[in-house]
């Protein structure tokens, strides 16, 4: 039996399929596409087409290798696309990065109160939070015509079999879901003027959305729920320990930080620190701040393409090491949330913080890396105090748990050991939610057990 996981990221996206094989899940990835965003007069937009046909060439590369049992869809959050009352996709959706939003989240904030909104929704404050998204959508002739707005995923679902849902942990990463009801905040849509019409029903990771159809060669596959926002699945993938506290890292071109937690927290603590509480796979809450992550030398290396000097993020990682500690900084400083000069920007703050600004490539890996490290330290203690809980240890996935540096890096900071891997997480928490709904397995800690069987995570201890 093939599992198909489609997970698309901000830069790239692909399809892999997994097979359980005694007590181990083995991948097999049959596409991987690069994609970004495109600008024009109307603003910054996904190139959705292109998405769609790279996602379905992945699918029919699945089927190639056997029969496709199911198919689970995990994206970045908080975008979104329409549809009209016949079923059709208004547009391209907008990118995040858009500056649509740009003093939107200030504005509703000093009208509704911070109190009133996090202690609703439980999410963290971002200038591109869907709820900012949709406020500035109202003057739209799109709006307008809208008779429901999908996250990317469920729009992807949509397309595949005609499910018109939202899923539950991307529709968290709204800030319009009430983070104790599980269902939409209806009194705050209210007040923010959008059409209650728009919100679909939710559905939780595990269900059956329909069969694929329309599609030719992939008609007749299952379309399940996974953890459609990748940070969730990436949680669910994530071989945290039965006992004990283990924090996580989701390691990719953002950072998250977080803890799963069988309760939202939204004290005073968490508000002030802009904790989040969304939700994850099998009711669990990932309590999580965001941390800049590896957008800081992905833009970086752009920068540097540009220029005709190309790098790897590995080459600079692997230079990095054997340099001392140089400039560290806010990687969260609100200058690195846009694309742009990256390395410019590093010099520039450096330079206002009395640091020493590096001179080579390496240089900047190393003090994007001293960055990070001191980042997670910051937050691990804003999260633990906010919870009321200590931690024990570390485990670090996604693609940047194969930086060995940055988990040492990260060990020798926290004090904390550090358990780096599954790379594949995310894959891996769409598979196993997979799994549980053909009945294969029985919970979500059967599947993370499963995980831990079929990865090698290495292990770094404080120095």
């Amino acid at each position: 039996m093939l599992y198909a996981a489609v997970d698309l990221g901000g830069s790239s996206g692909r399809v892999t399929v997994g097979q359980l094989s005694g007590e181990k899940i083995v991948l097999t990835e049959v596409h991987r596409f690069k994609h970004e965003p495109v600008q024009n007069n109307d603003g910054l937009f996904w190139d959705w087409q292109f998405i769609i046909e790279q996602v379905k060439a992945g699918l029919l590369a699945a089927t190639k290798l056997g029969e496709v049992v199911s198919v689970g869809v995990d994206s970045w959050a908080v975008d979104y696309g329409l549809i009209d009352k016949d079923g059709e996709v208004i547009g391209q959706p907008h990118c995040y990065r858009d500056g649509r939003t740009d003093g939107v989240m200030a504005a509703l904030k000093q009208d509704l109160g911070v109190d009133y909104i996090y202690g609703k929704t439980g999410i963290q404050f971002i200038f591109f939070n869907t709820m900012y998204q949709l406020f500035v959508e109202k003057s739209t002739a799109a709006y307008l015509r809208a008779d429901k707005f999908l996250m990317v995923p469920d729009l992807i679902n949509y397309l595949l079999c005609g499910a018109i849902s939202t899923e539950i942990t991307n529709a968290s990463t709204t800030q319009l879901l009430n983070v104790y009801t599980h269902d939409w905040d209806w009194e705050l849509i209210q007040r923010l003027g959008i059409r209650k019409e728009l919100f679909p029903k939710i559905n939780k990771p595990g269900q059956q959305m329909g069969v694929v159809s329309g599609h030719g060669e992939l008609d007749g596959i299952k379309v399940i729920s996974v953890g459609s926002h990748d940070t969730a699945s990436a949680v669910a993938g994530t071989p945290l320990p039965i006992k004990g506290n283990a924090a996580y890292i989701s390691s990719g071109t953002w950072s998250l930080v977080g803890l799963e937690l069988k309760q939202p927290v939204t004290n005073k603590k968490a508000m002030d620190f802009n904790i989040t509480n969304e939700m994850g796979v099998d009711d669990r809450i990932r309590f999580i701040k965001n941390v800049a992550g590896m957008w800081l030398l992905e833009e970086s290396l752009d920068y540097w393409a540009g220029k005709g000097e190309k790098y790897t993020a590995a080459e600079l990682a692997k230079a990095a090491e054997s340099l001392p500690k140089g400039a560290v900084i806010n990687a969260n400083d609100p200058r690195f949330e846009k694309p742009g000069a990256m390395p410019e920007r590093i010099a520039a703050l450096c330079q206002e913080m009395n640091q020493p600004v590096p001179s080579t490539p390496a240089e900047y890996a190393r003090c994007i890396f001293d960055s990070l490290a001191d980042a997670y330290v910051k937050v691990l203690d804003q999260l633990q105090d906010a919870a009321g809980v200590k931690i024990d240890s570390i485990n670090i996935v996604g693609g940047g748990s194969a930086n060995k540096l940055l988990n040492q890096l990260t060990a020798n900071a926290t004090g904390k050991t550090v358990y780096a891997g599954p790379v594949e997480a995310t894959v891996l928490g769409s598979i196993i939610t997979q799994m549980q709904a053909a009945g294969v397995i029985s919970s979500l800690d059967e599947g993370r057990q499963i995980i831990k069987n079929s990865t090698a995570q290495e292990v770094f201890k404080p120095a």
